[in-house]
């Protein structure tokens, strides 16, 4: 395990050394935990087949989307690829909708149209949940320049993965929102294997922050399993965003502790690697520091870990009770245009 403060909080109630309050360690652990005991059921319930298709679990990642939610405002926008639970219940989305989704019914967040792949939300301002690799990318960039259009200060992020850094898409957004200066937020979310292959095997930039730099974007990479790191990273990319500067790029690097889907037995590294960033674990690292900073006791640890076990408990309770949709649904929320004349054709 890293090295662990151990030195006593100061007046503002903070931990000596460090720049966050009680409050945020308070709410990355209870975002991070969330994620990760419904990521855990979605596995254990795919098992059971009661989630079916393709399910991407974001065991390993959960402080990377704990870091983007206290960095930023409810109201920016958020688009992904298809590894996407953790970061859709980080915006708000409810882990009822989630689970209805991923059992199909149709209380899921798209009325069980989506799965696991496909999550969306205009309320909580997530776009996606997009299965085409690298396809978010030109559309986040396409929701930046909508943003920049009507003239607000709304940050757009635009999430991928190692694997779809290799995509044309990506160069050609990258020079669009820098010759337009659009507000988004690129984030590379490096997990380190795409599906099943490294980066060092498929490139020949394995510092993907520098793919930015040809572009003149401003470029860093960042330590994705430590909340306090991601925070700090995406706060001040967003200030730089939103004073009208246009776009930034992060690298975060971070990695997965189960394969790629549920069906991947992740055999393409060794068991020593995944030692290695199990001790890494930021659930545990962050337990460890409010424990070591008085913020919070064991039993008040305790306490926030059953508090969320059992709203996973209702969530699946919710989802074995709700309805699937009905056939005529599959005509419903597909067009704008109620009166699409081609949709049965």
């Amino acid at each position: 395990m890293p090295t662990i403060s151990t030195k006593k909080k100061n007046s503002n109630g903070k931990a000596s050394g460090s720049a966050f309050k009680k409050e945020i360690y308070l709410s990355w652990y209870e975002e991070m935990y969330r994620i990760r005991k419904f990521e855990e059921r979605a596995l254990m319930l795919y098992s059971k087949q009661k989630i079916r298709g393709f399910c991407h679990v974001y065991i390993g990642q959960e402080a990377v989307a704990a870091g983007i939610k206290s960095a930023l405002r409810p109201s920016d926008n958020m688009v992904t690829a298809y590894r996407q639970h953790g970061l859709a219940l980080s915006k708000g989305l409810s882990s009822r909708s989630c689970m209805a989704e991923l059992f199909g019914k149709a209380t899921g967040c798209v009325k069980g149209k989506g799965g696991s792949m496909h999550f969306f939300s205009r309320e909580h301002n997530f776009f996606g949940g997009n299965g085409i690799v690298g396809a978010q990318i030109p559309i986040g960039t396409g929701i930046a320049f909508a943003e920049k259009y009507r003239k607000t200060d709304t940050v757009t992020v635009t999430m991928f993965g190692d694997g779809a850094a290799r995509q044309g898409a990506l160069h050609e957004s990258f020079n669009m929102a820098m010759t337009w200066k659009l507000p988004v937020l690129y984030i590379c979310e490096n997990n380190q294997y795409a599906m099943g292959t490294s980066v060092s095997r498929t490139s020949n930039v394995t510092d993907l922050w520098k793919l930015g730099l040809s572009y003149e974007m401003p470029s860093e990479a960042v330590d994705g399993m430590d909340p306090e790191k991601v925070h700090a990273a995406i706060e001040k990319a967003a200030a730089h965003i939103r004073s009208g500067k246009g776009p930034y790029y992060l690298e975060i690097k971070t990695y997965r502790y189960r394969g790629h889907s549920v069906s991947d037995p992740a055999k393409y590294r060794t068991k020593d690697e995944l030692e290695h960033y199990k001790d890494l674990d930021p659930l545990e690292i962050i337990e460890e520091r409010m424990l070591k900073s008085k913020f919070a006791s064991k039993d008040e640890i305790e306490a926030m870990q059953a508090k969320i076990k059992e709203e996973i408990d209702e969530a699946v309770q919710f989802a074995e009770d709700s309805p699937f949709p009905e056939a005529h649904e599959l005509y419903e929320y597909n067009y704008l245009q109620e009166d699409y004349p081609f949709i049965k054709d």
